[in-house]
């Protein structure tokens, strides 16, 4: 089977299945390692990791960390790819080709412009835009997830954000993503009204559902967005306060060793064995 046979499989095997987010080849290769049978990149992860704010990676950074992570594992990869660096729809199908040939199995087009007066396309256009991307999909082929991005941007409508990922569904989306729901009932009225895979991303505000809980609501697909990333910053950070205020190192207790990283990391085409 090939990358995106297996995530489609996963898709439509039975129960809910975890998608971690890396930000790199290393992290990717340690969730891989640890059985996860498909990874997600994250812009929030990618740009922190370049020290800058979500949002700020440009098309280029964001294909070449893809490509960086692809390459790294042997499990299906998808990608965040925001608002398809594009407003037209033309441009959306420009990024989904592009997201294909770095070896991508799928990856998501958003509804948020990235414009503070406007942060929600109209529906038209937002439908406009996921047709043409699934258009494109399919001819690859490509897993595409769509995104309603309502509860993230001051718009905590249900009703809207349904009728949105209803219209996504028939455009021909495989995946239908609300990312911000935090009370499972949303959740569950939202899986109910769709027809195709849900996703849901833990880690961010609300209560934090287990896998069975959010698989009986009828979620498919869980992913984590920026938590990772967030939570790897936060060590590096109670390191880094222990060290500027107490003089001392405590922290490195509670690290991996340097034996059990290289377990999950590739050797150097320049090393032996």
């Amino acid at each position: 089977m090939t990358r995106i046979d297996r995530f489609r499989a996963l898709h439509a095997a039975p129960g809910a299945f975890v998608i971690p987010n890396p930000w790199d080849a290393g992290s990717a290769r340690l969730l891989a390692g640890l059985g996860f049978q498909a990874l997600a990149t994250t812009s929030a992860g990618l740009a922190f990791g370049l020290g800058r704010r979500d949002g700020a990676a440009g098309k280029a950074e964001t294909l070449a960390n893809a490509r960086a992570i692809v390459d790294a594992v042997e499990v299906p990869v998808s990608a965040d790819l925001e608002n398809g660096f594009s407003h037209d729809p033309e441009g959306c199908v420009a990024t989904i080709r592009d997201a294909a040939a770095v070896g991508l199995a799928g990856g998501s087009i958003e509804d948020a412009s990235g414009d503070p007066a406007r942060p929600i396309y109209g529906f038209d256009q937002a439908v406009e835009r996921v047709a043409a991307a699934a258009e494109a999909a399919r001819d690859l082929p490509f897993v595409l997830t769509a995104r309603a991005e309502n509860y993230l941007h001051g718009k905590p409508d249900l009703d809207d954000t349904i009728r949105r990922l209803q219209a996504f569904s028939k455009a021909g989306a495989e995946v239908l993503y609300a990312p911000g729901l935090t009370e499972l009932s949303q959740i569950r009225t939202l899986c109910a009204a769709v027809d195709k895979p849900v996703n849901v991303v833990m880690g961010l505000k609300g209560k934090p559902f287990t896998v069975a809980e959010l698989a009986e609501a009828g979620v498919k697909r869980i992913s984590l967005g920026g938590s990772l990333a967030r939570t790897a910053l936060a060590a590096l950070h109670r390191a880094g306060v222990e060290m500027r205020d107490q003089g001392s190192f405590g922290f490195a207790a509670e690290a991996l060793t340097g034996r059990e990283v290289e377990a999950y990391m590739a050797p150097h085409k320049g090393d032996r064995g």
